[in-house]
C-alpha cells in the first residue's frame, strides 16, 4: 500500500467518522481499538483487519449495505448478502409483511425501501391514493412524490405546510445520516415542487366537517404534525409509526420499513371502519416484489 496516500477505506471510515461528529478518540472507545491505531487506518498507513472494518462499521452505526462498500474498499468480500423478495429464503418475511398489513385494516399500511420506494401495501391505503394520477402509481410509486408532489395527495392535505416542513426534515436528516446520494436526490427533487402560499391574515377558519369536532389544528394533541387529508368521508385524521426487523443480517431486509397509519379521533377511526366493512371500494392490496 502506498503509505503516501490516504487507502480508500480509510478516506471512507473518516467521511462516517466525521458524518456522526465523532473524534477519534471517542471512535476508538467505541470500537475497542486505539486512537493512534485508527488515525492510521484512516491516513493509510495501516491495513484494517476485516474484523476490524466490521468493528468500526457497527460503531459508527454504518447501513449494511455501506458496510459491504467498506469491506469492498479493504479489498474483503463483503460480509451482508442483498436477496430479493422473491427468494425462497424470503418467505418468511414475505408471511410477516402480509400478516401485519392485512391486519392493520382497515387503517393504511404500507412498506417501503431505503428510497421510500412502495413495496406494497394494504388495501387500506387507497384512502391516501384515491384520485392520485397514474404517472406518481406507475412502476414502484414513491411515498414523498405521492405526498407531495402538486399532483399527488398535496392538494388533499388539509396542513400541507406544516406536513411539508416536517416530512422534508425528515428526508434531509435521513440523507445526511446514511450519506445516500440518491435519497440525497429524491430530497432535492421534492424540495423543489412547489410550497403552498401562506394563507392571508384575514383568511376565514375553514369550516368544520359535521362529526368531526373542534378543529384540530385549535386545539392541543399528542402529535405535532398529524396527517389531516380531505376525502369525500370528510376529513380524515392520522399518525403514524414505523417499525422495521429487528437484527437483520441481509441488505434488502435492513432497508424495509413497515409505516402503520392510525386514526387520531373517533371520526377518523368510524370513517374508516365503515370503508373497511363496505365491499368493492378498496382495491386488492399490492403484492411484494
Amino acid at each position: 500500500m502506498d503509505v503516501d496516500q490516504p487507502s480508500r477505506v480509510g478516506a471512507l471510515l473518516r467521511e462516517w467518522r466525521l458524518r456522526r461528529r465523532l473524534s477519534q478518540l471517542e471512535l476508538a472507545l467505541l470500537a475497542d481499538t486505539s486512537a493512534r491505531h485508527l488515525s492510521c487506518v484512516e491516513t493509510g498507513r495501516a491495513r484494517p483487519s476485516r474484523a476490524m472494518v466490521l468493528r468500526l462499521s457497527t460503531a459508527l452505526d454504518v447501513p449494511l449495505r455501506e458496510r459491504n462498500t467498506l469491506l469492498l474498499a479493504a479489498d474483503y468480500a463483503p460480509a451482508y448478502r442483498e436477496s430479493s423478495l422473491d427468494d425462497e429464503e424470503m418467505a418468511s418475511v414475505r408471511a410477516a409483511l402480509d400478516t401485519m398489513l392485512t391486519a392493520h385494516e382497515p387503517y393504511p399500511a404500507v412498506v417501503v425501501d431505503r428510497l421510500w420506494n412502495v413495496v406494497t401495501g394494504n388495501r387500506a391505503m387507497a384512502v391516501l391514493t384515491d384520485g392520485v394520477p397514474p404517472h406518481l402509481l406507475d412502476s414502484r410509486p414513491n411515498v414523498y412524490r405521492l405526498t407531495l408532489h402538486p399532483d399527488g395527495l398535496a392538494p388533499r392535505l388539509v396542513n400541507l405546510g406544516q406536513f411539508r416542513a416536517l416530512a422534508l426534515q425528515r428526508l434531509r436528516r435521513q440523507a445526511d445520516a446514511t450519506g445516500d446520494v440518491e435519497l440525497r436526490a429524491l430530497y432535492e427533487e421534492v424540495r423543489d415542487y412547489p410550497a403552498p402560499a401562506p394563507p392571508p391574515e384575514d383568511t376565514p377558519a375553514p369550516a368544520l366537517t359535521p362529526g368531526s369536532g373542534p378543529d384540530p389544528a385549535t386545539r392541543p394533541g399528542p402529535f405535532q404534525v398529524p396527517l389531516r387529508v380531505r376525502t369525500p368521508m370528510g376529513e380524515l385524521s392520522m399518525f403514524s409509526t414505523m417499525a422495521t426487523f429487528g437484527a437483520p443480517a441481509d441488505v434488502t431486509l435492513s432497508e424495509l420499513a413497515i409505516e402503520l397509519f392510525f386514526p387520531l379521533d373517533e371520526f377518523t377511526t368510524k370513517a374508516l371502519r365503515a370503508l373497511g366493512s363496505t365491499p368493492g371500494p378498496l382495491p386488492p392490496a399490492p403484492s411484494i416484489g
